[in-house]
């Protein structure tokens, strides 16, 4: 099973294109919070609108997965914390969003809201509870935010990620657990698109301007990772230990190749090694 993730395209057309055109390479795509720009001169009904119908033509070509994050919130719960709430409308286009949990090809994913508040918080430790009790082998979870001290968090003065992740994370050991929010970590000294607690994997895409977005590719039945920036092309073996840095692809698997997205002399190199 390979997993396409992206995170944080912020209302980005060209992205959500690029996205909607790679996405039947995939078995699943998981988006990883921030589709919405609250900061875009766009209005927000129409951010949502417009990502909706992205979104629905991506569950006509692949299963999706899609988490809320801290630009989706466009309402407040009758306890007056601030939620998602369209997010939850996806559903009814077979979609996995907030609250849910899943298997698919023998993965148990669970999907985390972003949380703004002691209820949600509560909801999600609730929720990670009952999926406790019917995980599988390999348990992966979607979450915006990295977790606290980590380099996926590293934001260049300070970390930007959740202190309760990382207690959450000791306590359930999941497999992976996939976030964006952080935009800068991967591409600044001391941070990183990978780490490891534990036994658990931790990825942040990061963020970049333009058409394609950065993206990782999960290849689970290769145990292997993989992080597509400009110019940039990296991979991490899963079976392995956690090591710095990763390793620049120099054989470019099919599907990669087929994508188009990584530079020219990346490719050229590798194919006269």
């Amino acid at each position: 099973m390979r997993c396409l993730v992206v995170a944080d395209l912020h209302y980005s057309l060209p992205q959500f294109d690029w996205l909607l055109a790679a996405a039947p390479e995939f078995d699943v795509v998981i988006f990883a919070g921030d589709a919405l720009d609250i900061g875009s001169f766009v209005d927000f009904r129409a951010q949502i609108l417009v990502v909706k119908k992205y979104l629905s033509r991506l569950s006509q070509v692949t299963r999706v997965i899609l988490c809320s994050g801290n630009h989706d919130l466009d309402d407040r719960s009758a306890e007056g914390e601030k939620i998602a709430r369209w997010i939850g409308d996806v559903r009814e286009l077979g979609i996995a969003c907030d609250g849910d949990s899943l298997t698919i090809g023998g993965t148990r994913f669970t999907v985390c809201p972003w949380w703004d508040g002691p209820l949600v918080k509560s909801r999600i430790e609730t929720q990670l509870r009952d999926a406790a009790r019917e995980r599988t082998e390999r348990w992966i979870w979607v979450h915006h935010a990295p977790p606290a001290n980590s380099p996926t968090s590293w934001g260049g003065k300070r970390f930007f990620g959740d202190v309760e992740l990382v207690q959450w994370i000791a306590q359930y050991q999941p497999s992976m657990v996939i976030s964006g929010h952080v935009h800068q970590s991967p591409f600044i000294p001391d941070g990183a698109w990978f780490d490891r607690l534990g036994t658990t994997w931790v990825f942040n895409t990061g963020l970049q301007p333009g058409r394609p977005p950065v993206y990782i590719v999960l290849d689970l039945d290769e145990s292997a990772a993989f992080w597509i920036a400009a110019g940039e092309a990296q991979r991490i073996d899963l079976r392995a230990p956690l090591l710095r840095p990763a390793a620049t692809i120099e054989n470019p698997p099919t599907w990669l190749e087929s994508l188009g997205r990584i530079a020219d002399p990346l490719f050229s190199s590798s194919k006269s090694a």
